[in-house]
């Protein structure tokens, strides 16, 4: 029995591993450092701060007062999602432990990752106040243009240039590395590239009983500087169950809940170009 405690003590940990390598949209996760935890469970609370611009500086009166104020914006989870999973022990057992040893992995890197993912991309490409556009992309020199132009309405509201990044599907991103031209390079040199299937990449996501299905438009691109999402994963728990501390059965149970938001910052909306085909 203990060294089956001491087992899971190790092998729980690489779920999260797992996560890490498949997630695309993980390069978003946020410093949880700068949220703490809301009055109930599903909350987080956010600081924002505010505050005075220049004013005329006087030589008789000196300064003109300013005003900071520091609020705090109270958000809720939007994704709480989970799965319990039962193999009998005497199946676990024939199949050498692939019934019950695999579960964990192939759930989380074929089930849960490509959910989250869909869900975070529809989430961020339909906050209101971003900036969108959109129309069928059919050569690489359409995608360099519709690029150009995303980066020059990032640049007007003076999004930072550094650290944008750059989620395409990889058909799209094909279309511009068989240009082979200057142009083609030029327009991904300044933002980090992360392609993204198109299963995972569309405008509006249902989440149901078994998985996700997406509606609304496909997306083409996600232009994003990280700085504009809340993106955090408040809680997650994998949760193993051995045969001997099942009261219910003679089986391996596996549990997994995640809670999680993926909203846009009220000031920052401008720091999101979304693409649709439609």
């Amino acid at each position: 029995m203990a060294n089956t405690i001491e087992y899971f003590k190790q092998y729980v940990p690489l779920l999260d591993e797992i996560y890490k390598n498949a997630s695309l949209s993980s390069v978003l996760d946020g410093n949880s450092d700068l949220v703490s935890a809301g009055r109930n469970a599903n909350e987080l609370v956010i600081p924002k701060m505010t505050m005075s611009g220049l004013a005329d500086y006087s030589r008789s009166t000196g300064y003109v007062q300013g005003d900071v104020e520091l609020t705090y914006e109270t958000v809720k989870c939007g994704y709480d999602r989970g799965r319990m999973f039962v193999v009998d022990a005497l199946d676990d057992m024939e199949t050498a432990g692939i019934a019950f040893g695999r579960l964990a992995g192939e759930f989380i890197r074929t089930k849960v990752v490509p959910e989250l993912d869909a869900y975070r991309f529809s989430s961020y490409a339909s906050a209101s106040n971003i900036q969108t556009a959109s129309g069928a992309l059919t050569s690489g020199a359409n995608v360099v243009t519709a690029l150009r132009n995303a980066y020059n309405a990032m640049d007007e509201e003076e999004v930072p240039t550094e650290g944008r990044i750059l989620f395409i599907t990889p058909t799209l991103y094909g279309m511009i590395q068989d240009l082979d031209t200057t142009k083609s390079k030029q327009v991904l040199e300044n933002v980090n590239v992360v392609k993204v299937p198109q299963a995972r990449f569309n405008s509006k996501v249902t989440l149901g009983a078994d998985g996700f299905t997406t509606s609304g438009s496909a997306l083409n691109f996600l232009l994003i500087h990280p700085s504009a999402t809340i993106q955090f994963q408040k809680h997650t728990v994998p949760k193993v169950i051995t045969p001997e501390a099942n009261q219910d059965a003679d089986a391996w149970k596996f549990g997994y809940r995640t809670v999680g938001i993926a909203e846009v910052y009220e000031n920052k909306t401008k720091g999101i170009f979304a693409h649709t085909t439609a």
